[in-house]
C-alpha cells in the first residue's frame, strides 16, 4: 500500500492538488475573483451575486489578457472572444478559512 500526497484548497475545500503550487495558484486565483466581484457589484450593484461572482472568476482566470488589454493593448481581449465560451462552475469560497494542511490519502497499489 502507497501513501500519495495531495493538497488541498483553503478557499476551495472540494478541489485537492497533487501540486502544492497548483494549490497555492487556485487559492490566488479565488482571492482575486472574490476582490473582482465586490468592485463589480459596486460599480453594478444591479448584478446579482451570482453574475458578480461567475464575472469575477472568468476574469480572474484570463488575468494574463486582461492584464494585456489594460496595459495599451485592447486587441488581446479578442483571444478570448474567439476562444469558445468557458461555462464558470460556482466556486463556494470559505472566507478567512485557516490554511488547510495538506490532506494524505492512501492509495492501494495494484
Amino acid at each position: 500500500m502507497a501513501v500519495e500526497v495531495v493538497y488541498r484548497s483553503s478557499r476551495d475545500l472540494e478541489r485537492l492538488f497533487m501540486d502544492k503550487a497548483e494549490a497555492d495558484r487556485h487559492d490566488k486565483m479565488l482571492e482575486l475573483a472574490e476582490l473582482l466581484a465586490e468592485v463589480l457589484q459596486k460599480a453594478v450593484p444591479s448584478l446579482s451575486e451570482q453574475q458578480v461572482e461567475e464575472a469575477g472568476i472568468y476574469m480572474a482566470k484570463n488575468r494574463d489578457v486582461f492584464a494585456k488589454a489594460f496595459k495599451s493593448q485592447p486587441d488581446a481581449l479578442s483571444e478570448l472572444l474567439s476562444a469558445p465560451a468557458e461555462v464558470v462552475e460556482p466556486v463556494e469560497v470559505v472566507e478567512d478559512a485557516e490554511p488547510v494542511k495538506p490532506a494524505k490519502a492512501v492509495k492501494a497499489v495494484k
